[in-house]
């Protein structure tokens, strides 16, 4: 026993490492290079004014050290709540991406451009309203169909997805090709592009009291997993608190959407990832998912800015490039049980 607490310890310090050298390294790489000499510089700088700082200096703050921690914070809102669906859902293909709360969280945002919103926190709350409208209509159809096996929800959630890209299809048609078309096109592909520091504030205010709350809540998200019945037995209302952790998930990754996109597979991947490394879906489970997804969301960031020089390309093309062998691994490893 001690042996596998000291392993798990182990894990954790290992990713935890990891995802402080690629936050590094997303600070340090970009268009505009700055080495580890300008980061040391740019907090002796921090308490001057602006127009006393060097460029190098207003580029760490302003623009760097933003986009890394709004890509860090992203990664592990989309890895936990990743989690938590795949555990309340009963299914490894729960995420963000297949059960309809991305895609209706996007069309959201994309009614709040069309509309002239202009905050981040009106926009997030259009995102939220559209991502739990999703939500609900997914759980509605799949009580309407009669069953909660795994490929019900699955299945109920492309509907509702399809939906959702329908209307969102319909905000580009009405939308300004000029100024509000543009914007619409950056939720579709999932872009750090526009991360600054006066964004980062209000994300983080909606985003860090939910994730610490669902890490924090990990045994009853733990217990419903076990199914209604075994959660009852051990003095938990099933219905109150899988409403309570969905709620939450749904307000993080739509607050996660409003500010990045779309970005497709981290919640799908980190999840299996963590569970492939940490063996089983309780304890620290989705404190390793967080890091999981923060680790995968900053390397693809890191990519997207730096492969091709002078351009920037979609995050998703890296995530959805790393989900899809973890796709293939679910479904070679379910044809072995069903052979």
């Amino acid at each position: 026993m001690i042996g596998n607490k000291c392993c798990k310890g182990k894990l954790l310090l290992a990713l935890a490492l990891l995802t402080t050298v690629l936050a590094v390294a997303a600070v340090l790489l970009g268009s505009y290079p700055l080495t580890l000499p300008d980061m040391l510089r740019g907090l002796r700088e921090l308490p001057l004014s602006r127009e006393e700082q060097t460029m190098a200096t207003r580029v760490l703050w302003q623009l760097r050290i933003p986009r890394m921690l709004m890509a860090l914070l992203t990664g592990a809102v989309l890895g936990v709540c990743g989690g938590v669906y795949q555990m309340l859902f009963h299914s490894p293909l729960a995420s963000p991406d297949l059960t309809g709360v991305a895609s209706g969280a996007s069309l959201g945002a994309a009614v709040a451009i069309v509309l002239g919103v202009g905050s981040s926190a009106a926009r997030m709350g259009f995102a939220f309203f559209g991502g739990v409208l999703s939500l609900l209509l997914v759980m509605l159809l799949v009580r309407f169909a009669g069953g909660e096996r795994v490929g019900t929800y699955i299945l109920a959630g492309i509907v509702i997805s399809s939906l959702a890209d329908a209307g969102l299809m319909v905000m580009k048609t009405v939308a300004d090709p000029e100024r509000q078309l543009a914007a619409i096109e950056f939720w579709t592909m999932g872009s750090f592009g526009a991360a600054s520091a006066d964004k980062l504030l209000p994300f983080a205010v909606i985003v860090l009291p939910t994730l610490l709350l669902l890490l924090l809540l990990h045994r009853p998200v733990s217990m419903l997993s076990l199914g209604n019945d075994a959660c009852r037995a051990m003095g938990l209302s099933p219905n109150v608190w899988r409403t309570l952790l969905l709620l939450l998930a749904t307000l993080s990754v739509s607050a996660a959407v409003s500010v990045s996109g779309v970005i497709g597979f981290v919640g799908l991947t980190a999840p299996h990832i963590a569970r492939l490394l940490y063996k089983r879906r309780s304890g620290a489970f989705l404190l390793v998912c967080a890091l999981m997804g923060s680790s995968l969301l900053l390397a693809a960031d890191i990519a997207a800015k730096t492969l091709v020089a002078g351009a920037e390309l979609p995050i998703s093309i890296f995530t959805v490039a790393a989900g899809v062998p973890v796709l293939v691994v679910l479904l070679c490893s379910r044809g072995r049980r069903e052979a």
